[in-house]
Parts: C-alpha cells; sequence; structure tokens
C-alpha cells in the first residue's frame, strides 16, 4: 500500500530522511517512533506529497507520488499533529467541503459523517464554527474528515496528541478495524505503549537513519517496545 525506497531529505546540512525504505501493507497498523527532530514528520509529509525529497522514490497503491500525486491522494487520508482546518467554516461544512474533493457520494457521506461524529461525541458541535473548537474537538473532527472517504491509507502524525482517554480509545479502535477490513496505517507515536499494543509492525528512526524495523516482536525481542527503544538509542548514539 505504501512502499518507500531509498526516501533522502535534506535540510541544508541536516539529513532528515538517509535512504529511507519502508513497506507498509494492507492490513497492517505500522507505528513509526524516534525522538523529537528524528525524522518523522518529514517522511511523512514526504508520503503525502507535501514535502519534496532529494533522492528515492514513494509509491502508493502503485502510484508514483511524484508523477502522479493526484492518483496517490485519491486514496489516502492525513491527519497532522496540529489540524489547521478551516475555522471560519462550520464543522459540517468542513466535513462536506473534504467530501467533495474526494467524490463522496450523498448517500455515503451522510452515513459515515453521523457514524463517526456519534461515535467522537461531536454531532451536536457540527454546526459551529471550527475557530469555537477546542484542540481536542479539531483533531476530532480532523479525524472524521480522514475517515469520511473511506480511504486505504491514513498516515498519522501524533494522531493521540489533545484527545481525551475515550476518544484515544474510540481510534485504536477504529484505526484496527480500518486495517482489518483491508486498509493501512502508518503513524508516528510518543507513547510507545500505545504502539506496543496497537501496531503489527515498528520503525524506529533516529537522526534520519532508520535504526530498527520489523514486527513488534522483531523489535522489542523478549523486553517491552521501551526498552528496546532505549538500547537502540543507546547503541546509535
Amino acid at each position: 500500500m505504501l512502499d518507500i525506497r531509498h526516501l533522502t531529505k535534506r535540510y541544508g546540512e541536516k539529513t532528515a530522511g538517509n535512504d529511507l525504505t519502508l513497506h507498509i501493507s494492507p492490513g497492517a497498523v505500522y507505528g513509526f517512533i524516534g525522538h523529537n527532530g528524528a525524522g518523522k514528520t518529514t517522511t511523512l509529509k514526504a508520503c503525502m506529497g507535501i514535502l519534496s525529497f532529494d533522492a528515492g522514490e514513494i509509491a502508493v497503491d502503485g502510484h508514483s507520488i511524484k508523477d502522479d500525486p493526484i492518483a496517490c491522494k485519491k486514496v489516502m487520508a492525513y491527519i497532522p499533529d496540529n489540524p489547521d482546518l478551516y475555522t471560519f467554516m462550520s464543522g459540517i461544512k468542513y466535513l462536506n467541503f473534504v467530501c467533495d474533493m474526494y467524490g463522496v457520494g450523498k448517500n455515503d457521506r451522510e452515513k459515515r459523517i453521523a457514524q463517526y461524529a456519534d461515535m467522537f461525541e461531536l454531532t451536536g458541535d457540527l454546526a459551529q464554527p471550527v475557530s469555537a473548537y477546542s484542540h481536542g474537538m479539531r483533531q476530532k473532527l480532523a479525524i472524521i474528515a480522514a475517515l469520511a472517504h473511506n480511504p486505504k491509507l491514513i498516515i498519522m502524525d501524533e494522531p493521540f496528541v489533545g484527545l481525551d482517554p475515550k476518544a484515544s480509545h474510540l481510534l485504536k479502535q477504529t484505526m484496527r478495524q480500518v486495517c482489518d477490513e483491508g486498509g493501512a496505517i502508518f503513524f508516528s507515536t510518543h507513547v510507545l505503549e500505545v504502539a506496543e499494543k496497537l501496531c503489527d509492525k515498528v520503525a524506529v528512526i533516529k537522526n534520519g537513519n532508520l535504526i530498527a524495523n520489523g514486527t513488534m516482536e522483531e523489535v522489542r525481542g523478549d523486553t517491552s517496545l521501551e526498552d528496546a527503544f532505549l538500547e537502540l538509542e543507546e547503541e546509535h548514539a
């Protein structure tokens, strides 16, 4: 579903991605972990076509993000770490705007918006302007917008930041359901306990370099993911 081959991205003398190769298959929840500034957000934005990159190839569902970005974006959704939504719109107008962009029909959009707005307890606030939303409410709106067009691949950057415990639990369940139905999720997180319980596979990045990659069992071994992460960080200091 997502094929990253030899991705390299530089900012002057700093390398945020150094020859990264990752493959995310349908049905997989794939975690991406690393310290602040390791290159996680840069990699995710490159996958979305938001950032250009210096070398390598990224393909989504068989389409090149460089050569055919529209085909890639039609099957993807992105939830950034700080949702930058159109604050002059109401919640429902924003959701309809997103559905219009993706060509979601009337019946499908009404069903999905009702389903996810009820799930995340945002139905009563959809008539309000996004400018009146708290950070957590904006995060929920971004999640609903991402799910509304039934994407094959969802890329998330720290998706649990700002969510209350109930919403976090619901998002985890939804992520699992998306993948059980054949979708794929690639997300960054600092919450290693969440990654350990939720992910099928995990990749660890440090200073733009991939230092571990594989199934959860392969990466953590006989210890916890937290201990394995700290050991990897020390090994590559």
